[in-house]
């Protein structure tokens, strides 16, 4: 698995936030999919999931995170979607294939990576779905995990 530092531009999203199941993300996708289509924007290529918590630290039921796409287009929150701005971040990136339920595996990694190479990581922790679940099999599915680094800079002297 390689590993990298990645700079991650300013990103416009429309997002839910839930606190519960993961089993109900696909329900979460589908109604912010239908209501990106119902405003007429356009989505611009990043469907993302952001985890709050973790199933290792809470019960499922206060499992916390926030479902979202990257858009295009003016909009107003409406229900349960937000609009929000991203800033511009830098992330440890790590790409991987398989099973969702295995992306523990990739987390653990660049957190044992963050250590070792002087890293001070940053929550929360993000995936972007590189393809779509119910077009490819599990063992296909590609995503991309990515955490925020805390990035010191320097000031030179004038």
């Amino acid at each position: 698995m390689r590993i990298k530092e990645k700079k991650i531009p300013e990103t416009k999203v429309a997002y839910i936030t839930y606190m519960g199941s993961y089993d109900n993300i696909p329900g979460l996708v589908q109604e912010l999919g239908d209501w990106i289509m119902e405003k007429d924007l356009e989505m611009t290529g990043m469907v993302y999931g952001t985890y709050f918590n973790s199933p290792e630290d809470v019960p499922e039921d206060d499992l916390k995170f926030e479902i979202g796409f990257s858009i295009a287009g003016d909009a107003e929150p409406e229900g349960n979607v937000k609009i929000k701005e991203i800033p511009e971040h830098i992330v440890l990136s790590a790409h991987r294939k398989g099973p969702y339920n295995e992306v523990g595996r990739t987390i653990h990694a660049i957190s044992e990576y963050s250590v070792k190479n002087n890293y001070e990581l940053m929550e929360p922790v993000s995936e972007v779905y590189l393809n779509d679940p119910t077009q490819v099999p599990e063992r296909k599915l590609r995503t991309e995990v990515r955490i925020p680094v805390f990035i010191m800079t320097e000031l030179l002297d004038s």
